[in-house]
């Protein structure tokens, strides 16, 4: 089968991206190799295309550099290791939904607990205490609260932290938000709705949020694995 002749700038149009982004993709085996020109210039075409279609796609989904991992490996002719590389970022993927479906269940318990029920601290705690409690560093207690999202009493005199079981509390859930991966202004909405109404409405819609995202990261992912196919089988008919 004939291929059909395509320059740099051709393939540049075609991805929205520059030219050199083009010869860098080439470079680096992203690109399969390609011939030259008596002058040195590239010979590119429809494979190149195919190949550069599915890098972008699969850029998409699995992000850019398990994209070129996987590119890299095909090219390299281990379809078997860029296969891996696919099935581990799906599975990549698996453990954040249940890690997202854990983290929903847990944060309904923490908001729902009473502040000082018999599970909460019975004293106040200072910084250390409560880092060493979630398991953070004092350091991420201190960018909470000048977020606005932490609001510990200051002892007179000495100006140390004091965190009562509220402030725990919230501890608890930011903590457990930032590992899922929420923005400090999404979690303020969630705070301030527990702490006005008791509402875990705004920590729904947050979860919600999140789920949503991976939902659309699987779709790029399947639209990804569809174009390295049709590259992959393409490629095996012409040899």
């Amino acid at each position: 089968m004939s291929h059909r002749a395509l320059r740099p700038v051709d393939l540049a149009r075609e991805a929205g991206v520059s030219t050199q982004q083009i010869r860098n993709y080439a470079d680096t085996g992203i690109l399969p190799p390609a011939e030259r020109t008596a002058a040195g210039y590239r010979r590119f075409d429809t494979r190149h295309r195919e190949a550069l279609l599915a890098y972008r796609a699969l850029a998409k989904g699995y992000g850019w550099e398990a994209a070129r991992s996987i590119m890299l490996a095909v090219h390299d002719g281990d379809l078997t290791g860029a296969l891996a590389l696919v099935d581990a970022c799906h599975a990549a993927l698996h453990g954040q939904r249940l890690a997202l479906r854990a983290t929903g269940e847990a944060l309904e318990a923490v908001a729902g607990q009473d502040p000082g029920g018999p599970a909460a601290p019975q004293s106040a705690l200072r910084i250390g205490e409560v880092a060493a409690l979630l398991g953070v560093r004092a350091s991420a207690l201190r960018v909470w609260e000048a977020a606005g999202l932490l609001t510990p009493q200051r002892e007179p005199g000495t100006g140390y932290r004091w965190y009562g079981p509220a402030e725990v509390r919230d501890a608890r859930m930011i903590h457990m938000l930032r590992q899922g991966r929420y923005p400090l202004t999404r979690i303020g909405d969630v705070l301030d709705g527990l702490r006005a109404t008791g509402s875990t409405e705004a920590l729904r819609a947050a979860l919600a949020e999140r789920g949503a995202a991976l939902a659309a990261t699987a779709v790029a992912m399947l639209e990804g694995s569809a174009r390295l196919h049709d590259y992959v089988a393409g490629a095996r008919r012409q040899a």
